[in-house]
């Protein structure tokens, strides 16, 4: 038990990494990037402003003064548009500093509106248009619980490998579909694969420090552990049966690649692979019906939150905050 508690400690501090290190460079870079444009736009306008000399000859040596013998100026002033531009940058000291405090500020700014997210996730609940959804969830999830023993004894033993192989290969595809795109985005430039890869990562961490204490504080027992009724309150660890995880997790990577690319094809991809997940972990006798019912709408409701939280609406069509 000890030894899992470390696995999933170092897989939730490698998701905050990885979300705060990711999105910091993905925004530090373009903005890097038009500093670099700005500086060679001030750059050519000095250069030509240097370059232009008046031709000097005896016969124009007169056209150097004016009326009243004072010499005309060799440059021309500078338009109003390009006023303020034409002004050399000075050296502060070198660019690598102020990439690198650049890059603290916004790891800073990500840890800040994560903690801000997970303040609004775990109030929402309490709200009072809220109320209504909440009641009808606790009477499914229950009526669910009061269930589960007889459903999942009434599941066959006989193909619990494939179930399983099942739902790890759809999971699995469903993060490699999301890194691919994150990667696709960072490679390629392409603002909208950028913010669909940022954006899940960002789920999959609120869904984690969602997740985690829920694991502590039913302590259920899985179907193929105890007395087989799933009872509460009798694991004092993190591998519990409720909330499912998988299904958690499945669903929060397939809500946001389906907010962002609202395609038919694609949606039906991706809620397909969340739910031969979920199918695949009840039917592989990891988890009880009710555990996945919580799980996967948790998955949902966070990743929905997410998209219409952060989604940029000049990226995405179905963002309309």
């Amino acid at each position: 038990m000890l030894e899992n508690l470390k696995l999933r400690a170092a897989l939730a501090s490698a998701l905050v990494i990885v979300f705060t290190s990711t999105v910091a460079y993905a925004q530090s870079s373009s903005g890097l990037d038009q500093q670099q444009t700005h500086t060679a736009i001030v750059f050519q306008q000095a250069s030509e402003a240097a370059n232009y000399v008046r031709p000097y000859s005896l016969a124009t040596a007169k056209e150097a003064f004016n009326i009243h013998g004072i010499a005309e100026p060799t440059l021309p002033p500078p338009s109003a548009e390009h006023a303020d531009d034409i002004t050399l940058p000075q050296t502060t000291g070198g660019s690598s500093g102020t990439a690198d405090s650049t890059k603290h500020g916004l790891i800073v700014r990500n840890v800040r509106r994560t903690l801000q997210d997970q303040k609004e996730l775990w109030t929402a609940p309490f709200k009072r248009n809220n109320l209504k959804w909440d009641a009808l969830f606790l009477v499914g999830t229950a009526a669910l619980i009061a269930t589960d023993r007889q459903s999942s004894r009434a599941i066959s033993n006989t193909h619990v490998n494939t179930y399983r192989n099942i739902s790890n290969a759809s999971i699995s595809g469903l993060g490699v579909a999301l890194g691919g795109t994150l990667v696709l985005g960072l490679v390629k430039d392409n603002p909208h694969a950028k913010e669909t890869g940022l954006l899940g990562l960002e789920t999959l961490v609120n869904t984690f420090l969602i997740y985690t204490p829920m694991q502590f504080a039913a302590g259920r027992e899985r179907p193929t552990e105890g007395t087989g009724n799933g009872r509460f309150w009798r694991k004092a660890g993190f591998n519990t049966s409720f909330p499912g995880g998988h299904g958690m997790f499945a669903m929060s990577m397939a809500t946001i690649i389906a907010h962002e690319y609202p395609k038919p094809w694609i949606q039906v991809l991706a809620y397909g692979a969340a739910t031969a997940v979920i199918v695949g972990r009840i039917g592989a006798k990891m988890h009880f019906n009710s555990d996945m019912l919580v799980g996967s709408s948790l998955g949902f409701v966070i990743s929905r939150h997410i998209f219409y939280a952060h989604c940029d609406p000049d990226v995405s069509d179905k963002c309309h905050r």
